[in-house]
C-alpha cells in the first residue's frame, strides 16, 4: 500500500478522528472507507445524477420560461457594448 499525506481542514480531521475513535479503527481506515464511497457515487452515474446540485427544483419558476420573450426583457442590460 502506498503513502499519502495531505492536509485537511481541522473539523474535517476532528470528523475523521470522532469517527475512527467511536469505530475503534484508524483514522486511515476511515479515510480510505469515505474515498471508496465517493468513487462508487459518481462511476456509472449519468451526467444528470452528478449535476443533482445544480439542479433548480422548485415550482416557482415560470412553465414558460424558455418560450416567451417578455422573460428576457433586461437581459444583458447591464453589459457594454
Amino acid at each position: 500500500m502506498k503513502l499519502l499525506s495531505v492536509k485537511i481542514p481541522d473539523p474535517l480531521f476532528a470528523e475523521i478522528s470522532r469517527e475512527a475513535g467511536s469505530r475503534k479503527i484508524s483514522k486511515s481506515e476511515i479515510v480510505r472507507e469515505r474515498l471508496v464511497a465517493s468513487k462508487c457515487k459518481t462511476s456509472g452515474a449519468s451526467l444528470w445524477d452528478r449535476m443533482d446540485d445544480l439542479v433548480i427544483r422548485t415550482d416557482r419558476l415560470p412553465a414558460d420560461l424558455s418560450s416567451n420573450k417578455k422573460h428576457l426583457k433586461g437581459y444583458g442590460a447591464n453589459r457594454s457594448d
